[in-house]
């Protein structure tokens, strides 16, 4: 996996994750992993950067909770309704790019 393909797609990954329920951190990591049998590995790095970046600009929420298996609490992150539409547009975006791109192997 080319990891500047990931960084150019990172915000439309995150955002498709977090368009169910509220997610944390090491979920959102686990089920990027799971969805993809293991293509997407987010590294902590550049996730938790990116999180907070969309969170900055109004695309998520989030707030501190309890762990599901109790300790520490830890950040919950989920889609504003502003985040649901800026991934529809994502989404449209990346979808006529790759017809596009698939169209010159033709």
């Amino acid at each position: 996996m080319d990891a500047n393909l990931i960084k150019g797609h990172l915000d439309l990954i995150l955002l498709s994750i977090l368009e169910g329920e509220a997610k944390y951190g090491l979920e959102i990591s686990k089920e990027a992993q799971d969805r993809t049998a293991g293509y997407f590995d987010l590294k902590v790095g550049s996730l938790y950067p990116a999180l907070h970046r969309l969170e900055q600009a109004g695309l998520l929420s989030g707030e501190f909770r309890p762990a599901p298996k109790g300790g520490s609490l830890v950040k919950y992150y989920w889609l504003t309704d502003e985040g649901k539409v800026d991934l529809d547009r994502r989404r449209n975006e990346f979808t006529t790019f790759t017809r596009t791109v698939e169209s010159l192997w033709r």
